[in-house]
């Protein structure tokens, strides 16, 4: 076996890290007692002036360090432990570490286990936190300042009984008369520490020195000893100021003047790293993790990171070896290439991990394994093994993937049985093909693509559009789906299925949920750490309410859904163009589309009921109009026939909502129904497909972003069937209506003038007419919307190419 390279960080080195922080973190620990204070006491004066609260607090620290300065000098380390031990607490960690646990139980008494998972607490010098479990999928976020502790007396060794403090240490031994600890005012954020200032910062040096103190800190001129140094812009254009290289020498933090208003904000200290500008400054910066980093800088690395692993046969870029013709290994119908993911928030985890064998040929098999945080690609693990013997090889492979998941390779691959395992991996089942945004046209091959096309030149375009990788990376980006190292647009049913399986599974269990307090809370993160870990992201997060279960998990399996459709659709386009790449994605469409002549009777009415029925897109501050660029008519295999359509009752022309991403999985499959049923809008009907009469509704939705102004609107014919419901407020059975696919047409707080309405062909009305105010004033719709539950109901009629313009731009609907 010969290693080919390596990013791999040694035993040896990754210890003596982790011993540095440690001796850090003691330090830290060390001063907590120093600085505990009590809550907040009615004031009044001793016989000394003393504020009688401060002195009680005060008495109590020096008591308390006193006593643990005699039980330092007469206990050892390992009485210590035994002591621990003997009470059920927790006798892990260092020498200093067990020290403190022992010295708290015996001082304030024994900690009651964790009232959400009877794990056990663990001071952190801060607060006491639970290091117990909540399930396979999370540890426990349990947090307070006031354990519950229990009401008896400490067991002690006879050694302890005989030692020289055994005196002192029986003092604390009755329950009713120990004292409390009290961390009150370590709320504040920047409550021991030392923070330096630099440069011409948005608001005054002096501003900055009373509101760091006002909030717990102290402010120092120099950086020696000091915690951060908090710069301005400029610093980064300046390459920074004698004080900036000095706090580099030294190994301070020198951060964004952010990190003062975010902390102050959220009333607790922001980590120093999310904030850190040195990285822009040194030659040779490492990098700073994505999760660390601003969410717009964030966004804009990921956008133009390349995808380095594209399918199940996809060779992982950082080999090098597809440059040699490398293929992924298979033997017996299984391919040996696997992706996992583990997300535990409570740990801070968010990390992938990459195993491969790979074939190169006239060379021996390569075993390829990578494992890092995401985003943090520098300090990533890899390494590049060749084996000379296949076998060795194969159960090599076989080994790792045993000790990264703790389930057995062969009953996944074949069966797909798997288990999680606590702080264990999971795989990520893709599929075999290629992700669009590897397989998809690249920015140059997009004019080439549409001149070498069959095709008229304006369906040429429309299908260089949906066949570019750009809107599928602008996609997944804006959902924090995208991480590199994994074909978020390539993944299997199964895994899809499995994926939408734990969000019903999520949204049943919290709408039966009795739980409530921090109960409740490790729910909804035991939830999110299962969905984040099968749903990968860049930017996980803790739901908290229906909407962002809405937003960050139904919305997004549906997108990444789409865009896997559109990726098996694309295929590989990296190649050559010449050969008419868009014809040959056209004809897989199932379908034609064509362009509508703009001196049409149907264009002319398509625009005015745009005209009527639109208002101005919001983002910030900002208004943005549209303008129309091209319509298309749309004939799809997937979708009823418009002869189909037109002999079913109750027809209405309505405006839906689409990403350009999802336009190529629409036109080949049809209009699915929504995900789930959630009280919010988009899903408050259920498994429904919903649509509006106000354009306003669908741009809303179909809105891009103001550097990508183009989008798509869709007018679909609606047969909302022989009866129709009219509801005025969130139906409190979805079950019922999907059962009885009956339409339903929910009234918003702004409907269309009904005295402009018209009917266009075959009884298919149109609701066109200006937005005016309903009789509805308390709907939680803004506008009308409607909802059936069977596809077979809609047809997607026309494509409504649009530009987003900032609102001065008249809407203009000529070339």
């Amino acid at each position: 076996m010969k290693v080919h390279d390596t990013r791999s960080h040694s035993h040896a080195h990754g210890a003596g890290e982790e011993e540095k922080i440690m001796t850090r973190k003691q330090k830290a620990e060390s001063k907590t007692h120093e600085n505990e204070q009590s809550p907040k006491k009615v004031k009044s004066e001793d016989e000394n002036g003393r504020a009688n609260g401060k002195s009680e607090a005060s008495d109590l620290i020096n008591e308390f360090e006193e006593f643990c300065k005699a039980t330092r000098e007469s206990l050892s380390i390992d009485q210590m432990k035994e002591i621990l031990q003997m009470n059920d607490q927790d006798s892990t960690g260092s020498d200093y570490e067990i020290a403190s646990k022992c010295q708290d139980l015996l001082f304030y008494g024994a900690l009651e286990t964790c009232p959400v998972c009877r794990g056990r607490l663990v001071f952190d010098g801060k607060r006491y936190f639970c290091n117990g479990f909540l399930s396979e999928w999370s540890t426990c976020t349990f947090k307070t300042k006031d354990p519950p502790r229990k009401n008896e007396t400490n067991k002690l060794p006879e050694s302890v009984l005989n030692s020289p403090v055994s005196d002192l240490i029986k003092k604390c031994q009755n329950p009713s008369q120990r004292p409390k600890r009290n961390l009150g005012q370590s709320d504040k954020p920047f409550s021991r520490m030392t923070i330096s200032l630099s440069g011409r910062l948005s608001r005054t040096h002096h501003y900055w020195r009373k509101e760091i103190e006002k909030h717990g800190g102290t402010v120092n001129n120099s950086v020696i000893g000091v915690s951060c140094l908090v710069v301005s812009p400029a610093e980064r254009e300046r390459g920074g100021s004698s004080k900036v290289a000095e706090a580099v020498e030294r190994g301070i933090r020198v951060i964004r003047e952010a990190w003062l208003l975010d902390s102050i904000e959220k009333q607790e200290a922001q980590p120093l790293e999310a904030y850190d500008v040195v990285t822009d400054l040194a030659v040779e910066g490492k990098g700073i993790p994505w999760d660390k980093q601003d969410p717009s800088e964030e966004a804009l690395e990921s956008l133009t990171a390349e995808l380095k692993l594209y399918g199940k046969r996809g060779v992982h870029k950082d080999t090098k070896l597809q440059e040699q013709g490398g293929k992924i290994f298979e033997k017996d119908g299984i391919l040996y290439n696997c992706a996992f993911s583990l997300c535990d928030q409570g740990r801070g985890l968010n990390e992938y991990c990459i195993t491969q064998l790979i074939k190169v040929p006239d060379k021996n098999l390569h075993l390829f394994y990578k494992k890092g945080k995401v985003g943090d690609d520098p300090n990533a693990e890899e390494r590049l093994e060749e084996w000379e013997n296949e076998e060795n090889a194969v159960k090599e492979f076989v080994r790792l993937f045993e000790e990264i998941t703790g389930n057995e390779f062969e009953l996944w691959e074949r069966e797909k049985k798997f288990e999680k395992k606590r702080l264990s991996f999971y795989p990520i089942d893709m599929d075999d093909g290629v992700d669009v945004r590897h397989g998809g046209l690249g920015l140059r091959q997009l004019g080439i693509a549409t001149v070498h096309s069959k095709l008229e030149p304006e369906i040429a375009n429309f299908m260089k559009v949906l066949c570019s990788q750009e809107i599928y990376k602008y996609a997944l980006m804006e959902m924090a789906h995208d991480p590199p190292e994994f074909p978020m647009g390539m993944l299997s049913k199964f895994h899809l299925e499995r994926c939408e399986e734990v969000l019903l599974e999520f949204i049943g269990k919290v709408k039966s949920m009795k739980e409530t307090g921090f109960k409740a809370e490790a729910v909804w993160t035991d939830y999110s750490n299962r969905w984040f870990t099968l749903m990968h992201s860049t930017r996980p997060l803790i739901f908290k309410d229906y909407q962002e279960i809405a937003e960050h998990a139904a919305a997004v399996l549906e997108g990444v859904r789409d865009v896997t459709v559109a990726s098996h659709l694309i295929g590989d386009m990296s190649g050559s163009t010449i050969d008419d790449p868009l014809s040959d994605r056209y004809g897989k469409l199932g379908g034609t589309v064509s362009l509508l002549e703009k001196d049409s009777d149907d264009y002319r009415m398509i625009v005015n009921y745009l005209e009527k029925t639109y208002e101005p897109v919001k983002v910030g501050d900002i208004e943005y109009g549209v303008t129309v660029d091209n319509i298309f008519s749309v004939e799809s295999a997937a979708l009823p026939s418009y002869e189909e359509i037109k002999k079913q009752p109750n027809k209405v022309l309505l405006w839906c909502g689409t990403r350009s991403s999802n336009l190529l999985r629409h036109l080949h499959k049809g209009f699915l129904p929504a995900i789930c049923s959630l009280p919010v809008p988009g899903y408050m009907f259920g498994r429904a497909i919903v649509c509006s009469d106000a354009a306003a509704e669908a741009a809303r939705y179909g809105f891009t972003a103001v550097d990508r102004p183009e989008g798509f609107l869709v007018l679909a014919i609606v047969s909302l069937g022989e009866e129709i419901t009219e509801i005025t407020s969130l139906p409190e059975d979805t079950k019922s209506l999907e059962e009885k696919k009956m339409g339903v047409k929910a009234l918003g707080r702004k409907k269309t003038d009904e005295s402009e309405h018209f009917v266009w062909k075959d009884e298919i009305r149109v609701p066109c007419g200006p937005l005016i105010a309903s009789e509805h004033k308390d709907s939680p719709l803004e506008y009308n919307e409607y909802a059936v539950y069977n596809p077979k109901q809609t047809n997607i009629r026309f494509l409504v190419g649009v530009k987003y313009e900032e609102k001065d731009a008249v809407m203009d609907t000529q070339e």
